[in-house]
């Protein structure tokens, strides 16, 4: 089992910048990635960033240059630095992880409870 606790959302105006945090606890040891997604009003939820362990990271087309994901080095913290805010960054920002579940042999995927980023034009 994991758990994520995001924190760092909140109002900012186009053009700003925010930067969301997400703290893993549990069974850390078996996560291989992290990441963030988001979710609009009326839209699926949709990937944003992630980061394995080694260090690679994938970024949506619509960040890029724009945000960037980085991991502590106890590898339990995700940041999801963002700016050049646009109003269509705006949404729920969930923070999710794969670990490896010995019982069934295969990754799951944990969910935050979700921060809401909100920027206004």
């Amino acid at each position: 089992q994991v758990q994520l606790v995001e924190s760092g959302g909140g109002l900012v105006q186009a053009g700003g910048s925010l930067r969301l945090s997400c703290a893993a606890s549990g069974s850390i040891f078996s996560i291989r990635a992290m990441g963030w997604y988001r979710q609009a009003p009326g839209k699926q939820r949709e990937l944003v960033a992630t980061i394995t362990n080694g260090g690679i990271t994938t970024y949506a087309d619509s960040v890029k240059g724009r945000f960037t994901i980085s991991r502590g080095i106890a590898k339990n913290t995700v940041w999801l630095q963002m700016n050049s805010l646009k109003p269509e960054d705006t949404g729920v920002y969930y923070c999710n992880a794969e670990s490896f579940s010995a019982n069934i042999a295969s990754y799951i995927d944990y969910w935050g409870q979700g921060t809401q980023v909100a920027v206004s034009s």
